[in-house]
Order: C-alpha cells, then structure tokens, then sequence
C-alpha cells in the first residue's frame, strides 16, 4: 500500500468510525450472533492474491459487525465502562502509524519520557502522594500479577536468586476479600504461591473486607508457621463496587510485613473527582496500587496504570540485562521493560496524552460527575418503587438491583427470585434495546447496572428503568 492510497482508504475509515459512533444507538446492543456463525463466513484458508480494501470493509460490514456487542452504545450498562473515546483512537491511530517500540528509553526517548510525564499527570489526577510512579500495564490482571511477584520476592528475601520458592521454610499466604476480582487468585497461583496459601476473607454487610476476620487469619497463619506474603485490597468490587478499608489494612500489612496491593480497576478513575477520594482513605500507606483508564476514563485498551510506592524494589525484581538491550544511557534513565513481563511495549501513552488534552481535567470530572448522578437518580427511583430493592450500597456509578414481585415477596423462595430476575435480565438482552448483567452475591441473584458508557445520558438511564420495570412486570 503507497501513502497515497493509505491516506484515501485512511479517509474513508475516519468517516467510518466517524459514522459508526452517530449511528450505534439504534443498534441492537449485544450481538445475538451463535457461536461459530461469524467463523463460519470467513474462509477456511488465508487468501493467495491480494484483495482491495474495499473489499475488507464491506466485509467489516456484513462479517465483523453483526458479532459486535456495541460497548460505545449509550444503553450499555453491563460489566463496566470500556470507553474510547475518539481523542483516544486519534491516538491509538498515531501510535501504529509511527509503529515505535517502547522498550527502553534508547529505543525512543519520547515513548518513555511521555510515558513517564502521563504517568504522573494521572497520578497528580487521582490524589496519590508524589512518592509513587507509574507505569502502563496492559490490564490490572497482569498489574496484580506483577504485584504479587515483588510481594514474594520481598517475603522471601529474593528466593529467586537462589532456589526459588522451594528453597524458603515457611509457605507464604496471601489474602484477599471474597469478592476480590478473579484475577487475585490467578495471580497467586501463576506466581507460584498455591491454592492452599490463598485466604478469601468473609465481608460485611456492606460486601467490604472484615478487618477482625483478617487478623484472625493472619494470627491463625503466624501461629501455623506461615509467612504473611501479600494483601490485596479493593476499591470497587467487580460484583458491588465495595471498598475496602485501606487505613485499618495497612496497618495490618505493615503489623505482618505483607505487601499490600490495592486494585481499583474500574472505580479509582472516581478519584479524579476530589469528593470520591473518602473512598481510598489510607491509600498513601500501601505499596502498589492499579487503575485501568482503559475503562471510566476513555483511553480504550490496553492501558492499566500501575503505581508503585518503591519503583527501585519493581525493577530489582522485573529487571534482566542482557548485553544485546544495554545502553550507555541506562543509568540516566527510565527503562520500562524492566517494570513488567513484557519486554516489547507499545507506544500507549500517546493516546492517554491526546485524551488527557482534548478533554482535560474539567471535561473529565464532569463526565464522571454526570455518571454517578444518573447512579444515584437510578438508586433513588428504585428504592421508591415497590418491588425493587437496592441491594447494595451505590458509591460509584453501580446500582445492583432485585424485583421482588409480590407473588414471590411472601414467600420469600429464593429460588425463584433468583430465577425470576435472571429471566427478566435475560429478556432485556435479547430485546436488544439495552445490555445488563447479573450475578450471585451471598446466594442472592442481583441485576448490576453500570452507568458509564461515554455516551449515556440521563434520558438513557430513564428509558432503561421504564425497561426494566416494563419486562420484570411482565
């Protein structure tokens, strides 16, 4: 392809994307595609000859499309905010048109050095002391992951150098609420620790981790031999978007010597927003913390950022050198290979500069404002109608909701409130007028509405409760 030719088809490809984002609301929300359906329209064999990229976007049309569940649509309330905002793919566009590697700071000064500046711009956002640097990850699972390796370095004394987790006594253990993210336990189990060293510590009412229950564990721990490892903590669970009590658990870590790791995915870009910060009070007192811009904030994937209080201790433990990656500059600079698994890096930082400009700070406070308001709208109308319930606390842009009708209130048959509500949930879905999602919380079936998308607004919400009033009377 000339550049000629790249910049007519690159044309018609920013009115496409352009158009797409005008159009997407009338939209069925969640691709009703079956499985193996888009498979089965694409050629079992790569082709020989060429093929005009015409021809590739009509197939965009007609092949890709119809297996797109429309995250940008402004009736998108499942899982959690995924935005992209347009700013960003301009940025995400200059970033693989100048195909750079991010590797070192060598391989182009301006890839780290940007990265570095970013990094701190978001860090002076969200409130976090100036002791901590940052990194881009590519998701908090992978950042979580990287946590839980520095944590067993440290209580191990760097077993790696020699023998490895084989060569310690005391088996480590880490801890992690029961509704922690997946991505804890996997983390601890690609780390090497194990299944039976993993502590998942029973929550309160407000679905946030018991610190009496902790310590319980721990001195339950101490007392068997084991070493306290690593704790990690959340603000904004995946299912309710608790929080944990950073304070009261960091002196528990620093009481034990774990490292403690805060995962706020989704819910610490809220802190942009100074009156959310309540919210991860004690969060100057823990070691590594991540957020995923690539979510509420608009950058699109892959672009977690990971902070850490001591970054010497990250790259003592990520860091390898090999003679072919040394450079005379090593000692002046940032080398962010040595803050990850990933030795190649893209250049992400470029598309959280053109967001972090276009729209700036104010244009971003007030997106996030207007989301947990619609939130709390939400909250208000559901608790004044007869029927519903607000089943937990609302303190970012997650209303988790049950429709308790009479015929089954009586009762009180669990079972069938929770099949109910996954019925009326499932019938939104495949209305294709709005997308939810559902899940058990303490045996209880809940309907999660996550307000966020970039392009929601309050008369969307208000459609979208007239829906789900509509189909669970029915």
């Amino acid at each position: 392809m000339t550049p000629d030719e790249f910049r007519a088809l690159g044309y018609k490809i920013i009115d496409w994307i352009a158009e797409y984002r005008e159009t997407v609301e009338p939209r069925r929300v969640m691709s009703h595609e079956t499985p193996g359906a888009v498979r089965a329209k694409l050629p079992a064999s790569p082709p020989v000859d060429p093929e005009p990229f015409e021809r590739i976007l009509a197939d965009l049309e007609s092949i890709v499309l119809p297996g797109i569940t429309h995250w940008s649509h402004p009736s998108f309330f499942a899982y959690f905010p995924s935005n992209t905002s347009l700013s960003a793919v301009l940025g995400d566009l200059l970033a693989s048109g100048l195909g750079v590697q991010c590797m070192s700071w060598q391989t182009s000064p301006a890839g780290t050095e940007l990265e570095e500046a970013m990094m701190d711009w978001l860090r002076q956002m969200l409130g976090l002391p100036d002791a901590f640097r940052g990194a881009i990850q590519d998701t908090s699972s992978n950042a979580t992951f990287v946590a839980m390796l520095c944590a067993r370095e440290r209580a191990s004394g760097d077993a790696r150098l020699g023998g490895g987790l084989q060569s310690i006594e005391a088996p480590l253990t880490v801890y992690t609420s029961d509704q922690a993210h997946s991505s804890v336990e996997k983390a601890v189990l690609l780390a090497g620790i194990g299944q039976e060293q993993f502590r998942s510590i029973e929550t309160d009412g407000r679905y946030a981790m018991r610190v009496d229950a902790l310590r319980a564990r721990l001195e339950e721990d101490v007392r068997a031999g084991k070493k306290p490892c690593a704790i990690v903590a959340t603000v904004g669970t995946t299912a309710t978007t608790a929080s944990d009590p950073l304070r009261p658990i960091a002196e528990l870590a620093r009481e034990y010597g774990a490292w403690l790791h805060v995962d706020a995915a989704m819910a610490g870009i809220a802190m942009i927003a100074p009156e959310c910060r309540e919210h991860w009070a004690g969060i100057d007192e823990v070691d590594s913390i991540a957020v995923d811009p690539h979510k509420w904030l608009g950058t699109g994937m892959h672009l977690s950022a990971y902070y850490v209080r001591d970054a010497s201790y990250l790259t003592r433990v990520m860091s390898t050198q090999p003679h072919y990656l040394r450079t005379a500059a090593d000692d002046k600079v940032t080398n962010f290979r040595d803050w990850g698994i990933s030795l190649g890096r893209r250049f992400r930082a470029l598309k959280l500069w053109c967001l972090l400009r276009e729209q700036g700070t104010s244009g971003l406070v007030a997106r996030i404002r207007r989301d947990l308001a619609n939130a709390k709208w939400l909250e208000a109308e559901v608790r004044k109608t007869e029927g519903w319930e607000v089943v937990a606390p609302v303190p970012f842009q997650t209303v988790c909701v049950r429709h308790v009708p009479r015929h089954l209130g009586g009762m009180r048959d669990e079972d069938a409130l929770n099949a109910h509500n996954l019925a009326w949930a499932d019938r939104i879905n495949d209305g294709g007028k709005a997308y939810l999602t559902s899940t058990v919380v303490a045996g209880r079936r809940i309907v999660r509405v996550s307000v966020g998308a970039e392009a929601t607004e309050l008369s969307h919400v208000k459609k979208l409760w007239e829906l789900m009033q509509e189909t669970a009377g029915s």
